[in-house]
């Protein structure tokens, strides 16, 4: 039975204790053992095994499309079971593969050991938390996912030296076993402990309640800005891997250039300090045009600009806050555009082309510094690529008209519970 009352007497629940915490330190411990710590060791790995660069850089991105694909199937079974189990068996399969990778005896066995990091990225980086701090967290959300951000913001502060050091003292081989014990040890029990809330999935009513995912998800508003993500993925990948090579091309040395490029780094921490108020003062689509347009434009500067290279260095410090802003409008666009209700399921779809885009933006960054003659052509294009990518995030629609569900989309109630709730105009 439910009765009526005001739905502002309503309590606010509060998030539960621990979840927060919990992810802000597994998801910083898989971005390192799953991603950082293979830019520190494939040098090592390419010396001691005799396999080309070539193969073993896609062995890794090979893992990291199918960390996309599989984002789709986790997304799923999180928006009915919630994320205890996807992250916990993430962790355990992260630790897996990556015992598969250190033991590999040949490259198709390393091979097979990236695969299966891949899947297990699927549980264990950004898309699950951020479903599951959506689904916790309310109207703290926006928040607590970029509490989450800037906190993992520092995985590479922290696995990168600490990867070079093992490295050095215990073979590229020991150094990712002790990292896959770490990853079991402190990853797998933390989701299998915090991520115990109920799960309560929202019902939606009225006119939302008749919209399928499928509607959703073959509609102009969610086509144009998964589109216009993954455009911006490419862009923000491709500059990124290559803004050292450009900085060379412009005269920098290269110790100047690493600076730049952990400098472009940090610049994504400031973006993300400033998205809370740019939520409450901007729509959707204004602040994810805005972060693009940005973007665009410092990445096209970067191609444009002869130097100085102190200059140069500022500009990528600016197109880092871009990409700071840019994270946490992907991270929450699906919530704005359509809420909470749906946001496991839909994210996992939404973030699928994105993650493509960044498991091939090396290689597509390598064919465009061929096709047009070097870093000037490729940071050029991508600019404009960029900008194009702006005009969709600009066309894509409001929420109101992609079917944002309103105040009246609450939770299941729990089996013998009486909530009282109003459904007003």
């Amino acid at each position: 039975m439910t009765c009526s009352r005001s739905a502002e007497h309503l309590p606010t629940p509060e998030p539960p204790r621990g979840v927060l915490l919990a992810l802000c330190g597994t998801v910083t411990i898989a971005y390192g053992v799953l991603y950082y710590a293979f830019t520190v060791l494939a040098s090592t790995i390419v010396d001691d095994t005799g396999w080309s660069a070539t193969a073993v850089t896609t062995a890794f991105s090979a893992g990291s499309l199918v960390g996309a694909l599989a984002g789709v199937g986790a997304g799923q079974v999180m928006q009915r079971r919630g994320p205890r189990l996807v992250m916990t068996a993430g962790s355990v399969l992260a630790a897996i593969a990556v015992a598969v990778i250190a033991v590999a005896p040949s490259l198709p066995v390393f091979t097979i050991g990236w695969l299966l990091a891949g899947t297990a990225s699927a549980g264990t980086f950004y898309p699950p938390a951020f479903a599951a701090l959506t689904q916790w967290y309310g109207e703290r959300r926006v928040q607590a996912i970029t509490t989450l951000t800037l906190v993992a913001g520092f995985s590479s502060t922290i696995f990168a030296p600490l990867t070079a050091e093992l490295g050095d003292r215990l073979g590229w081989r020991a150094t990712y076993l002790v990292l896959g014990a770490l990853m079991l040890v402190a990853t797998a029990p933390a989701h299998a402990l915090a991520l115990r809330p109920p799960w309560r999935p929202a019902v939606l009513s009225g006119h939302h309640s008749t919209r399928s995912d499928r509607s959703i998800l073959t509609s102009r508003t969610f086509v144009l800005v998964t589109t216009s993500g993954a455009v911006t993925s490419l862009v923000m990948y491709a500059s990124l891997v290559h803004l050292v090579p450009l900085l060379r091309d412009r005269g920098s040395s290269v110790q100047l250039a690493a600076w730049a490029l952990g400098l472009s780094g940090a610049g994504q921490v400031l973006g993300r300090l400033l998205y809370p108020a740019l939520q409450r003062r901007t729509t959707p689509n204004g602040r994810a045009t805005a972060s693009i347009v940005v973007l665009a434009l410092t990445v096209l500067a970067l191609g444009l600009l002869r130097g100085p290279v102190p200059l140069l260095i500022g500009v990528a410090v600016l197109a880092g806050a871009a990409r700071g802003v840019f994270t946490l409008v992907g991270a929450t666009v699906v919530s704005d555009h359509w809420g909470p209700a749906r946001y496991a399921a839909l994210n996992g779809v939404y973030n699928a082309p994105l993650g493509i885009a960044a498991a091939l933006a090396p290689a597509i960054g390598a064919a465009l510094t061929a096709a047009t003659g070097g870093p000037t052509g490729l940071f050029v294009t991508l600019g404009l690529l960029g900008l194009a990518a702006a005009v969709l995030a600009a066309f894509a629609g409001g929420p109101d008209s992609a079917g944002l569900p309103d105040e009246r989309d609450q939770p299941i109630d729990p089996p013998g519970e009486v909530v009282v709730r109003t459904v007003e105009r």
